[in-house]
């Protein structure tokens, strides 16, 4: 058994490592997924979705407008990490149950993209403009995880249950689209030509590789349990989003991530060598 706890003595932050932990120096391949893992462009988007959700939702009689948010933030939590259109699936099908008409939800989701698009335009400015560094909105220490990866000679995939466009530009705008080359998956507007489920079974068909050889970095549940499902190793980042470069848990993340599996925990990249000479047993 690896003694992890001796071995956390060589990281500077908080680092938790779970009990299914053992090195893997076979890993050849490393998938990530981009909102919350690598990107924080998008950091906030509850506070765009949940009122619109309870903006669409027909109250009940007798309920308040706190249960209804709960309601609403419950649902999106859920299904976090999975596309966005399966979000507006659930709030479509909580207006009917509540005696409504909802549109289709793919109109939500544009509406909501809308919405998010003005919160996040300012952001956007920024770096084009020169005034926000890329690097601010990237979790912290991500670029000197991604060269390490590099280096070290694994190939990286990024799957994001955002649209592919989106997820593009952005990376190509935070400068790290280098380090996946072609391997960027996004969202499809036709949601079932998309997921991360299907991004790794044809990540290992196509390398021809076992389950084992995958790591994978995510804050979403779906991720860390699609990388389990194979064997894969996983590393879930409980990012503490509106305070990047913290070093704290996002505690809801993480209790989350646990839950479905996760092998390692960690809040940011601050230790992202002696991580790797960790993982990969060198």
């Amino acid at each position: 058994m690896t003694n992890t706890s001796a071995y956390a003595a060589h990281f500077t932050g908080a680092v938790e490592f779970r009990p299914s932990f053992a090195p893997r120096p076979g890993i050849s391949h490393v998938l990530f997924d981009f909102d919350g893992t690598l990107s924080l462009i998008r950091e906030g988007w509850p506070d765009v979705m949940v009122p619109m959700f309870t903006e669409y939702l027909p109250p009940l009689p007798g309920e308040t407008a706190e249960q209804r948010r709960q309601l609403a933030l419950d649902d999106i939590m859920r299904l976090n990490g999975k596309q966005t259109i399966y979000q507006m699936i659930q709030l479509a099908e909580r207006i009917t149950e509540r005696g409504g008409v909802p549109r289709e939800p793919l109109w939500y989701k544009h509406e909501y993209l809308r919405r998010l698009e003005e919160r996040i335009a300012s952001r956007v400015a920024g770096v084009h403009g020169g005034t926000i560094p890329y690097d601010e909105l990237l979790v912290h220490g991500t670029r000197a995880l991604l060269k390490e990866l590099r280096r070290r000679g694994l190939a990286l995939y990024l799957a994001s249950g955002t649209d592919e466009q989106f997820v593009k530009q952005e990376a190509e705008l935070l400068q790290v689209t280098e380090y996946f080359g072609s391997h960027i998956y996004g969202a499809q507007d036709d949601y079932k030509k998309f997921s991360k489920k299907m991004v790794i079974e044809r990540l290992l068909r196509e390398n021809a590789i076992p389950g084992e050889k995958l790591l994978a970095f995510g804050d979403g549940y779906v991720e860390i349990l699609n990388t389990k499902e194979v064997g894969g190793l996983a590393v879930a980042v409980a990012s503490d989003e509106a305070h990047n470069g913290s070093g704290q848990f996002d505690e809801w993340k993480r209790q989350r991530l646990i839950g479905v599996g996760a092998d390692v925990v960690i809040p940011d990249y601050r230790d992202a060598p002696a991580l790797l000479d960790l993982i990969l047993g060198t």
